[in-house]
């Protein structure tokens, strides 16, 4: 089980796949919170054994052991597939491609 952090609400998660697109949050393809959600940002402490997706930031105090695509920025500790933000990057070491909108910054 994971615990992300949206907009200030933890959300208990287990699956392989976290994506938030509008007002809703998927995991693994299901809808399991929905509502307003104004600023997306994705906060998450500890080993994320997930890929995340967002239109918003995405910080992980930690890995991902997946990929991460966001619309804004990305601040995590090693991703071991891609990254892909609209805006800057800040992490240590990626497995795959990084495709950045802003600055990119290795740890």
């Amino acid at each position: 089980m994971n615990t992300i952090v949206i907009n200030g609400k933890g959300i208990i998660v287990a699956g392989k796949s976290i994506s938030v697109s509008g007002d809703k949050v998927y995991v693994d393809g299901k809808l399991v919170e929905t509502g307003p959600i104004e600023d997306v940002t994705i906060s998450f402490e500890g080993n994320l054994i997930a890929s995340i997706k967002t239109n918003g930031n995405v910080t992980v105090y930690g890995n991902v052991l997946g990929d991460v695509d966001a619309g804004g920025n990305v601040n995590c500790g090693d991703v071991h597939g891609f990254v892909d933000a609209g805006g800057s990057v800040s992490c240590h070491n990626v497995g795959g491609d990084i495709d950045a909108g802003g600055s990119v910054h290795l740890k």
